[in-house]
């Protein structure tokens, strides 16, 4: 098992920024990739940007260039830094851990974005 706890969302202005953490506890040892993925009111869950062990990263087009997902290994913590925020990248945004070989997925609570015109 693996238990992820978010922080960071808010209300920020367009062109602001805000920093998300997801720190990873449990069987992280066996997490093979993080990433974070957001929900819009009445859209699908989509990927925003994730990263593997081996520190691959990649982002959805619509973030390229403003958003960065980094990890602290210390802190089984990894980060999204958003920056130029847009009001269209209002959504609860989420935390996720894949241990690819056991075939597990596991989500954190979910965090509140949204960004003001």
């Amino acid at each position: 098992q693996v238990q992820l706890v978010e922080s960071g969302g808010g209300l920020v202005q367009a062109g602001g920024s805000l920093r998300l953490s997801c720190a990873a506890s449990g069987s992280i040892f066996e997490i093979s990739a993080m990433g974070w993925y957001r929900q819009a009111p009445g859209k699908q869950r989509e990927l925003v940007a994730r990263i593997t062990s081996g520190g691959s990263t990649n982002y959805a087009d619509s973030v390229k260039g403003r958003f960065t997902i980094s990890r602290d290994n210390a802190k089984n913590t990894v980060y999204l830094q958003m920056n130029g925020l847009k009001p269209e990248d209002t959504a609860v945004y989420y935390c996720n851990a894949e241990q690819t070989v056991a075939g597990n997925w596991y989500w954190g609570q979910g965090t509140q974005v949204t960004v003001s015109s």
